[in-house]
């Protein structure tokens, strides 16, 4: 569990990263300097809601061009965030005005749950949207020592490249009085891109659920709701600079429509924490899939390939 949340929040990051501009980081401000532990990219992103089995069958038609995240093991791995927010909920409201500039601050682990403990690694994340481009700068960190800089809003033992970014987190914490406020989680399936499509990636987030208390990632029995209905995944398109036309021509055949969807203002909104509230279902009343429904089509039954895709249920 401990390799799998190392190893996908480094590739989650460290391969856009690479071909990431720091410069455009803050602005204004000075560079971002990237260490070992801190790091930085821009990126344009596009979003779908689609039905679980069609987004199975549209993931295995980009898989003919695309490869599967090496990280990104059979049926996905679990994605978990805690978001912090003002007590009037500022992020939550300067998402739903869709102002050109905007920021949200979380704690975010890859993997499972199960046995987290101080010492499980996390990245401490800054996103925030400039006009069209998403920019996400973080910080790789002890569990324990992620909550003592968010919560507690401690100084951290940190390098002096890192310095800049502990100190936003600072700033911001105390400044607009960041709260923990919504946990989200969901299961994702990763496909990369090859040869000229190398900062092309695509991601299907499927159980996306939340919970609005109950905070801490080792909960043994955390209260989450589903805060998309479990019917539906979100597919995101995540270029550097331009989507390949391949992949806009598959989209238009599929009939797929954009969406402006924000997992944190779903988690939100289920819980009634803003007016906007349509949509909650207790995560118990859908169990996740079975691991023979987890397993690609060519590895299942033969009877079964009709009515279960990967990830379908």
């Amino acid at each position: 569990m401990v390799f799998l949340s190392k190893a996908a929040a480094a590739y989650e990051g460290q391969a856009d990263e690479a071909r990431a501009d720091d410069s455009g980081a803050r602005g204004s401000e000075e560079p971002l300097h990237v260490a070992s532990r801190l790091h930085a990219f821009n990126r344009f992103e596009l979003k779908y809601l689609v039905p679980v089995e069609q987004a199975a069958e549209i993931r295995d038609e980009l898989a003919e061009r695309m490869d599967r995240d090496l990280h990104s093991p059979v049926g996905g791995y679990g994605v978990w965030s805690l978001y912090y927010d003002t007590p009037q909920l500022r992020f939550y409201w300067e998402k739903i005005e869709g102002l050109k500039f905007r920021r949200k601050l979380r704690i975010r682990h890859y993997g499972n749950l199960e046995q987290v403990t101080d010492d499980s690694s996390v990245c401490v994340e800054i996103k925030q949207r400039v006009n069209r481009v998403t920019q996400k700068r973080r910080i790789t960190l002890p569990y324990g020592m992620a909550r003592r800089l968010c919560d507690s809003r401690e100084m951290v033992d940190h390098s002096a490249k890192e310095s800049a970014f502990i100190q936003e987190v600072l700033e911001l914490t105390v400044r607009l009085n960041l709260q923990p406020t919504a946990v989200t989680g969901y299961q994702r399936e990763a496909l990369v891109g090859r040869e000229t499509d190398t900062g092309l990636r695509v991601t299907f987030d499927r159980r996306v659920r939340g919970r609005d208390r109950d905070f801490h990632f080792g909960v043994q029995t955390p209260e989450n709701r589903f805060t998309i209905p479990p019917h539906l995944s979100v597919m995101e398109i995540k270029v550097n600079e331009r989507t390949p036309h391949w992949i806009t021509d598959l989209a238009a055949r599929r009939n797929l429509n954009l969406v402006r969807i924000s997992k944190y203002v779903q988690s939100i909104e289920a819980f009634g924490l803003a007016p906007r509230s349509v949509f909650h279902i207790n995560e118990a009343d859908c169990p996740p899939p079975t691991l023979t429904e987890e397993q690609p089509p060519q590895q299942r039954p033969a009877q079964h390939d009709a009515s279960l895709k990967a990830g379908a249920q």
